[in-house]
């Protein structure tokens, strides 16, 4: 790594700089709260709370999490050596525990904060990265972090450059905030359209009935209702082994499946065990059904044998069918139909999936709805790219801000 600094900067190895902390503890230690990498954002530093809670890290009850930790104490700056291009370090705030993936470095000659900001600058983490081994689960280690020059000002010179730092660095990270609520709105959005027009259809003023469907209250009054079972057969053909491999994303439905050679011949031997999906075919995984993993079989092709291919055998639309089941309600009856003792391990099996009963409107009026969201969600698709256009040009924005302060490049005041 060669390090461009101001004229007037001294250049260090970091080893010379820091000292590692190399003291370990029991993985149960109860007397330490616990972080872990999937704790520290990338890129920014900040601490992320477990999910699905509100509460701070240290106010989390410790839980099981590896066999040896490493210690920190306030002050320290710990940087992720595992997958280092993700940029995770961290200033401590108070006394804890980590990953041994996490290096812990005691600050010597650093202010704090300026040294995390030297470890997610994009000529560090470049640097580092370009340095690991393992392909699968890339890390780099201290003998070669710690040997990085890095750039040593006064320390009453970091601090300023750290204040600065911290302050344009919320200003941008409120405005990546603000796009990243705009996405989760139009994402909303997005469901509400599907979801009132495949339930209620296109016309305000239709008429309508209860649905005697236990997780849908009414519908169009001229909409008949139907088992799955009558709507699609349970497809299970095999050994077309020269089909290209499609799979299902939550996001994105099926889609086609990218492997290099040596992952193809590691994860599937003998393709003559998978499923067949024709094109039309609706196809969802067993073990992601109530998370919305389903769509339609793009072209013939190769799914997992876990997966089930639904064929369309009555008058429901699978395109239409496509929108109703990936709606959060329809995902729930999944749920309902599934079977499993740990929640995130639930299967919905074709038995349980052919006995949901379904909203059926006259194909014609499938068709339309078919092609109104499309042209809805069409316009929402365009704010969503332009707003994941500037989160990607203001994360850039900010990486490039911090190369230049703590190199010395910008005037800080």
């Amino acid at each position: 790594m060669r390090v461009t600094t101001s004229k007037a900067w001294p250049v260090k190895r970091l080893k010379y700089a820091v000292v590692l902390r190399r003291d370990r503890v029991e993985g149960l230690d109860q007397n330490r709260p616990y972080v872990g990498l999937e704790h520290i954002e990338s890129g920014t530093g900040r601490l992320l709370s477990p999910k699905g809670t509100g509460a701070r890290i240290e106010e989390t009850p410790a839980t099981p999490s590896e066999s040896l930790c490493n210690t920190f104490e306030p002050g320290d700056v710990l940087f992720g050596k595992l997958r280092p291009y993700l940029a995770k370090a961290w200033v401590a705030e108070f006394s804890g525990r980590c990953t041994t993936e996490l290096l812990v470095m005691q600050p010597v000659d650093f202010e704090p904060r300026f040294l995390r900001y030297i470890c997610i600058s994009r000529s560090f983490i470049d640097a580092v990265d370009a340095s690991t081994f393992g392909s699968k689960m890339p890390r780099a280690d201290w003998d070669f972090i710690g040997n990085m020059p890095v750039p040593l000002p006064l320390v009453s010179q970091q601090r300023t450059i750290a204040d600065f730092l911290d302050r344009r660095a919320a200003k941008l990270d409120a405005l990546v905030e603000a796009k990243q609520r705009l996405l989760g709105l139009l994402a909303d959005k997005r469901q509400e359209i599907t979801t009132r027009a495949v339930t209620c259809g296109l016309n305000p003023d239709a008429r309508f009935r209860d649905s005697g469907i236990s997780w849908l209250a009414q519908i169009p009054a001229h909409w008949e209702t139907r088992r799955i079972a009558w709507l699609f057969r349970d497809r299970d053909e095999r050994c077309e082994p020269e089909l290209p491999l499609l799979e299902v994303s939550i996001n994105s439905g099926v889609v086609m499946r990218e492997f290099s050679n040596d992952r193809i011949e590691s994860t599937a031997e003998d393709f003559n065990t998978y499923k067949v999906a024709r094109k039309g075919d609706v196809v969802f995984n067993k073990m992601r059904m109530w998370q919305g993993a389903v769509g339609i079989a793009p072209e013939d092709g190769l799914v997992s044998p876990d997966y089930t291919v639904a064929a369309p055998v009555g008058t429901l639309s699978p395109e239409y069918a496509e929108l109703l089941f990936r709606t959060e309600m329809f995902s729930a009856e999944c749920a309902r139909h599934s079977h499993g003792i740990v929640w995130d391990r639930l299967r919905l099996y074709w038995e349980g999936f052919r006995d949901i009963v379904v909203p059926l409107p006259p194909l014609p009026e499938q068709r339309a709805i078919v092609a109104y969201i499309s042209t809805e969600t069409a316009k929402l698709e365009g704010l969503r790219e332009a707003a994941e256009r500037a989160i990607g040009l203001l994360k850039e924005r900010r990486s490039a801000l911090i190369s230049a302060g703590v190199t010395g490049q910008i005037e800080v005041n």
